[in-house]
């Protein structure tokens, strides 16, 4: 596939979200893998997780780590 080129970070989660919804098409509805195809796809935003980070002088500095929802 594809996705096992690209040098994203996010390829591989999107290439194991692919082989699972693959293997659940074939297993409980009975498809034949081969003639599955994607057509369509959304990422979209979830949470922020938010954290600090301590400096100097007792502040702390905001980090904000985001996420999606595939």
């Amino acid at each position: 596939m594809i996705l096992n080129l690209m040098p994203y970070r996010a390829s591989y989660p999107i290439l194991k979200l692919v082989y699972s919804a693959a293997a659940n098409a074939a297993h409980y509805r009975d498809f034949d893998k081969a003639n599955l195809f994607i057509t369509k796809a959304e990422v979209s935003r979830s949470t922020i997780m938010k954290k600090f980070r301590p400096r100097a002088r007792g502040r702390g500095y905001p980090i904000k780590k985001k996420s999606c929802v595939i």
